[in-house]
């Protein structure tokens, strides 16, 4: 179930569209281990049609499911486009597909929640990361083991003489 439009019922007035769009139709691979969704995009919008295109109007809301990249604690981050605007262009070398007097508005929502997507989830801005003392996750390199200088590799190539 697509979030599409048909240009027919547009001809003599604006629509108005409300719903859920599931997150399997938007077809978002994330490839980030630290974001996933975890509701559909609740929306809410006007559309209606202009010379040459669509004017679309509204709302998007959408709940991810992230992870701190500093301390790894997971953490729930709101993505809200309110007001969101777009232009449909319905000609052109830039017009949407037309199928049976339908468009469909699904890649424009998902071009603008991928733009609106954290790059770096962090649960608060002032994280400080992991904790120094947390047992099992060595906060410095002096803590994880033998140095560069103490290793047998580097022994040997010290020996060397240019």
């Amino acid at each position: 179930m697509s979030l599409a439009v048909n240009l027919r019922h547009l001809a003599a007035h604006s629509l108005r569209l409300q719903g859920e769009l599931p997150a399997a139709e938007l077809d978002i691979e994330t490839r980030d281990e630290m974001i996933a969704f975890a509701d559909p995009v609740v929306y809410e919008l006007e559309v209606e049609q202009l010379e040459g295109g669509l004017l679309v109007q509204g709302e998007l809301h959408l709940r991810l499911q992230c992870q701190c990249v500093r301390c790894l604690k997971p953490f729930v981050h709101r993505v809200e486009l309110n007001p969101w605007t777009c232009h449909v262009p319905l000609r052109d070398e830039d017009a949407a597909p037309v199928v049976n007097d339908r468009v469909d508005l699904t890649p424009f929502v998902r071009e603008d929640i991928l733009l609106a997507f954290p790059q770096h989830p962090l649960c608060e801005p002032e994280c400080r990361g992991l904790p120094i003392g947390e047992p099992g996750h060595p906060r410095n390199s002096a803590a994880a083991g033998p140095t560069e200088a103490s290793s047998p590799a580097w022994a040997e190539l010290n020996k060397l003489k240019f």
